[in-house]
C-alpha cells in the first residue's frame, strides 16, 4: 500500500513538472528570423545620449550589442552580463550597472535571451542601487 502512495505521488510530481515545463516552453518570446532594424539608444551617468540604428538578421538583443560593438561584459551560465556600453564601464564602487528597457519598459530577461522585432527601440541607461 505504502509503495503504491510512493508511485502515485511521484507520478503527480513528474505531470506537475512537465505541465510547468510545457507553460514555460509555450510563453517563450517569440523570435523574428530575416532583416530588421531596431535602434539601441545609450543613457550615459551623465545623461548624455547616444542613438545606434542598427540593421541586423540577428534574432536576440545580445547578439545585436556584440556583432555591432556596443557592449562589453561578462558571460556566465544566465548569459551576458553587460558590464560596458558605447565605451562606459559600469562601475562597482559607484554601484552602477547597465539597465536595459524596450519602449521605456524595462525587460524582464537577459540580453542573450531578448527578442528582438523589425522597428523596435531598446535603450541602455547607467543605472546606480
Amino acid at each position: 500500500m505504502r509503495n503504491r502512495k510512493t508511485g502515485f505521488a511521484v507520478a503527480a510530481l513528474v505531470a506537475a513538472a512537465a505541465l510547468m515545463l510545457g507553460i514555460w516552453y509555450f510563453n517563450l518570446p517569440q523570435t523574428r528570423e530575416g532583416a530588421k532594424t531596431v535602434v539601441v539608444e545609450v543613457v550615459h551617468a551623465d545623461e548624455s545620449t547616444r542613438e545606434f540604428t542598427c540593421r541586423t538578421d540577428a534574432e536576440y538583443l545580445g547578439e545585436v550589442l556584440l556583432a555591432e560593438q556596443l557592449a562589453e561584459g561578462e558571460r556566465s551560465a544566465y548569459g551576458l552580463f553587460i558590464t560596458t556600453v558605447d565605451g562606459e564601464e559600469a562601475q562597482d564602487s559607484l554601484r552602477q550597472w547597465w539597465c536595459v528597457t524596450k519602449q521605456g519598459e524595462r525587460v524582464d530577461t537577459g540580453v542573450d535571451s531578448t527578442p528582438i522585432a523589425d522597428g523596435d527601440h531598446f535603450e541602455l541607461t547607467m543605472s546606480t542601487y
